[in-house]
């Protein structure tokens, strides 16, 4: 689908189903909210797929998309770029934390090649869906032209699409590249009207002086272009970075679709805010995985009105909040699906 129809196909959540779900909840053996967060996720998942129970969100499938990024010239990271090559063929190999956790709740894992400036090879699980062999300076010009902005997001609603006929019944997002949390600051700020210094935190580590030259950096990239957040996909050619456009893509795709999109950290945040502003009802597919310790994250939430699942103090990035969410999210519909109501189980009322 393109980026037109796929818009064109996004639709508010389904409140009659919603309805359903909570009138379904509060006839369960248990004390009515007594599952917290999982009982308005269980409804929000209802009205994603317009019936009560939903279906339960297995398989998964968490798509890593990766690309490089001209801002890392400005010395935003202590990595080399060449790590961002690595880490995919370090995914392919299944050696990475996200593997890891992968293996652990059953997800597939799919890497898809958006961006990366060193061509790669091979393997089953990688998708060489590459626009541009890494983004343009945004302190300098533009990260992307908006052909190419759109080039990426159609792979991300392209590959959601395959998923989904494939079989997919969730959906998680990843992300690999390195310094790609200059740009995913730069993202929210322009959408949300957050300041630099708001929204820009240490990524992979750095030290005090390299996040207030990151942070100016950030400054500078949004005083040069200014965004305006009513025109989103100029926003990402501006300032975004070919793996953030293709996970927004890869939101919406599974908005349309009606199918949940688990977010990760700040990558996928930032995409996140950037598929609200594109179909605003798109919001309705998305579930926080975990709130990461980057702050753009909590900042990008809170203007979509999520609240995270997990609270774990990570910022790993390539989906591994995502992944270690799925099981939450499996739970809160399968209660849904398995638990007996006070009639069926002959259990008295308060």
């Amino acid at each position: 689908m393109t980026l037109e129809t796929t818009l064109a196909a996004i639709r508010p959540a389904d409140e009659r189903a919603m309805t359903a779900a909570r009138e379904l909840q509060a006839r369960l053996t248990k004390p009515a909210g007594s599952l917290g967060a999982l009982e308005e996720l269980s409804v929000r998942l209802a009205g994603l797929a317009g019936a009560c129970p939903p279906p339960l969100p297995d398989p998964a499938t968490v798509a890593i998309f990766a690309g490089d990024h001209g801002v890392h010239a400005q010395g935003v990271t202590p990595w080399p770029q060449e790590v961002t090559a690595q880490m995919v063929a370090n995914f392919v190999a299944g050696g990475a934390v996200v593997n890891a956790f992968a293996r652990q709740t059953g997800a597939d894992v799919m890497v898809i090649d958006v961006g990366v400036a060193i061509p790669l090879h091979g393997g089953a699980t990688l998708l060489d869906a590459n626009v541009r062999r890494g983004t343009r300076d945004m302190t300098v010009t533009a990260a992307l032209t908006r052909e190419e902005a759109l080039a990426a997001v159609e792979v991300g609603i392209q590959v959601a699409e395959t998923l989904v006929d494939q079989g997919a019944r969730a959906l998680l997002t990843g992300d690999m590249g390195i310094a790609n949390t200059t740009p995913a600051a730069a993202l929210i700020a322009a959408f949300t009207g957050a300041g630099a210094a708001t929204v820009t935190g240490r990524g992979t580590g750095i030290d005090d002086a390299m996040l207030a030259h990151k942070t100016d950096v950030v400054g500078a990239a949004l005083e040069r272009h200014a965004p305006d957040p009513a025109d989103p996909l100029g926003v990402l050619a501006a300032v975004g970075g070919l793996e953030h456009a293709a996970l927004t893509g890869f939101i919406l795709g599974a908005a349309a679709r009606r199918v949940p999109v688990i977010v990760d950290g700040v990558i996928a945040a930032s995409a996140a805010v950037a598929a609200a502003a594109f179909a605003p009802d798109s919001v309705a597919a998305m579930v926080a995985g975990h709130r990461s310790a980057e702050p753009g994250a909590s900042v990008a939430l809170a203007h979509l009105g999520l609240e995270p699942l997990l609270d774990l103090g990570m910022r790993l990035g390539e989906g591994s909040g995502a992944v270690l969410a799925l099981p939450v999210v499996s739970a809160a519909v399968r209660v849904l699906h398995e638990v007996a109501t006070f009639d069926s189980a002959g259990v008295s009322e308060k």
